[in-house]
């Protein structure tokens, strides 16, 4: 069997628009006006795209099923396996105890909890994109946050907010690969154009965070240290994203405002101490402190995490860990069964690659600390467990909302909405990042946004006359600020913050400051387009026929040696802190 796909079934593009857009518009009403629960909510959408796939667009009923089962084959894997993982290893913080000497190094630094928002969702965060990626920040900074006191909407809201500046060059720069890979534009230039529109929206980003969750006045108070944060941020992600390429800019960028800010805290300090108004007052007890070995003890579970996302985000580790770790098979009774609008075959190939997933670092991360923070594997089974009963209906959400997005990008509703955006003409650069900013709504990760409409973009600049890097670049910078408020993202962050059956709170808490930062965006790349074209870098196109080298495994054993190795080391020392401990009391009464 087989079917091609209709972009205009109604052959009026207006009309086909207007019932392609429903699956979209109930997910906004569902959560804004409706206030349902996620899952609830991403269930039905998935039904009505079944129903206008089917019924309008003619899709073949098996292959819609199809379709939709594996979208949420997807959403377990990688996506919910890396979300149980991160919130695992979160768990485990906790229950050892080692969270509450966290807690007191964060309040030794700050106990204000703006500038705790600033270090952990904005600049932890962002380092974190930059070697994880989907999902990972959000959920690991999001738990910190609740569990450092934060209320868990703003922990969560926030987060997701914050996750715009660094998404284009998530996953050491993955969305900007694959927007070169189908546009043809070097990798190189697009970093650039993406480097010369975000580190704007970046540098502003600190000061939004605070007046969010503070209000504008209270920002203002501690406005020396917005500036350090922002600034040093944005001038990193520049210089690394214009000079070095689309990998390593969220890395750089989020651990030197990390080491800005609080190397800038060490020499001022706000006049008070500001916390949420249902939260009692900071205290500090003098009486109790932990020594340096105490405090990294209680940090190891995230420097090996760290240490474990950088290492499984160096390619010659990743083609190890593929080549004797994923499986890979064509799924049945889908691949090449659709025919795209071009009447070629799609292919549709599910990939486990269950070595090199960022959920199976931080599972190893989660097996490696165990021990090391005093608890047993058979505590570890039990502290397992009990994820998973927390996320049993977050599981359903993200499963439910790939299962969405697969139904919607197979049937050519997609490329419906896609179809009237490239059809506005010169204007046509102002639209481009809402593109993008669509593509990550419906599915969740700007690398898929930019697998889907990075030709569409090329193409359309092409024919209106505008250097195609811009708009290419336009749906990588849309497609960040589509992130907060994409039912997958929603789903993680509330799964993270202790938010569950609350998502349609957390949507609407995100939903106004995605479109206001959209329409930064399109304006800065209208402009862009027609008024600043000084600003577009000079490049020459992909030569298409480049031969593909195969991977050198040898260096990834030697990596992988190298990192074992690093580990062991890190074991023994941490192992050494804890006997030391054991001689010692572990307060220290002053």
């Amino acid at each position: 069997m087989t079917w091609k796909q209709v972009i205009d079934p109604f052959g009026n593009i207006t009309l086909s628009v207007l019932v392609a857009a429903i699956p979209v518009l109930f997910i906004f009403w569902a959560l804004i006006i409706r206030k349902m629960k996620g899952y609830q909510a991403s269930l039905i959408a998935t039904g009505i795209a079944m129903l206008i796939a089917t019924l309008v667009y003619g899709m073949p009923v098996k292959l819609a099923l199809l379709s939709a089962a594996h979208g949420a084959l997807y959403g377990l894997f990688p996506i919910c396996w890396l979300v149980i993982m991160a919130v695992f290893l979160f768990n485990i913080t906790v229950k050892s105890g080692q969270f509450e000497i966290i807690k007191h190094f964060m309040g030794s630094i700050t106990a204000d909890r703006r500038l705790q928002a600033l270090l952990i969702a904005f600049s932890f965060g962002s380092f974190l994109e930059g070697t994880a990626g989907f999902g990972a920040p959000v959920a690991i900074t999001a738990a910190m946050l609740v569990g450092l006191g934060f209320n868990p909407l703003y922990a969560s809201g926030i987060c997701l907010i914050a996750n715009t500046a660094p998404v284009a060059f998530g996953s050491i720069g993955i969305p900007i690969t694959v927007a070169s890979q189908v546009s043809g534009i070097p990798e190189l230039p697009i970093s650039q154009m993406v480097g010369r529109t975000l580190p704007l929206l970046s540098v502003m980003l600190p000061f939004y965070l605070v007046s969010i969750i503070a209000g504008i006045t209270k920002a203002r108070e501690i406005w020396p240290a917005v500036l350090v944060s922002g600034i040093s941020f944005a001038f990193l992600q520049y210089v690394s994203s214009n000079f070095l390429g689309p990998a390593l800019p969220d890395v750089i960028a989020g651990l030197g405002s990390i080491i800005c800010l609080m190397t800038f805290l060490r020499v001022w300090k706000p006049k008070t101490i500001w916390r949420f108004a249902n939260e009692p007052a900071a205290t500090s007890n003098a009486h109790i402190s932990y020594t340096g070995g105490q405090t990294i003890r209680a940090w190891s579970p995230f420097i090996v995490l760290t240490i474990l996302i950088i290492a499984w985000g160096i390619q010659p580790i990743k083609d190890v860990l593929n080549m004797t770790g994923m499986l890979q098979f064509e799924f049945p009774g889908l691949h090449n069964a659709i025919l795209g609008s071009d009447g070629n075959p799609i292919p549709k190939l599910f990939k486990v690659n269950y070595l090199s997933a960022a959920g199976t670092a931080i599972l190893l991360a989660a097996l490696i600390v165990i021990p090391l923070v005093g608890l047993t594997y058979r505590v570890g089974i039990t502290v397992f467990k009990e994820t998973l009963i927390q996320l049993r209906f977050p599981i359903l959400s993200v499963a439910s909302v790939l299962a969405f997005a697969y139904i919607l990008n197979d049937s050519g509703i997609t490329l419906t909405l896609a179809a009237v955006l490239a059809s506005t003409g010169i204007l046509f650069p102002f639209f481009a990042p809402i593109l993008g900013w669509l593509g990550v709504f419906i599915t969740g990760s700007d690398t898929s946004a930019n697998a889907l409409f990075s030709k569409l973009q090329y193409a359309t600049a092409q024919s209106i006359g505008v250097d195609p890097v811009v708009t290419v670049a336009a749906n990588v910078s849309g497609g960040v600020v589509g992130k907060m408020i994409s039912p997958q993202s929603i789903a993680v962050a509330a799964a993270a913050g202790d938010l569950v059956g609350k998502e349609s709170q957390l949507f609407r808490f995100t939903v106004k400051h995605s479109f206001f930062m959209l329409i930064f965006i399109c304006v800065l790349t209208l402009a862009q387009a027609y008024v600043l074209k000084w600003i577009i870098p000079t490049y020459e196109m992909l030569d298409t026929k480049r031969l593909t080298t195969l991977p050198d495994l040898s260096r990834g054993h030697t990596y992988l040696l190298i990192l074992a190795l690093l580990l062991a080391a890190l074991a023994v020392a941490i192992r050494s802190i804890a006997s030391k401990r054991k001689q010692s009391p572990a307060l220290t009464n002053e």
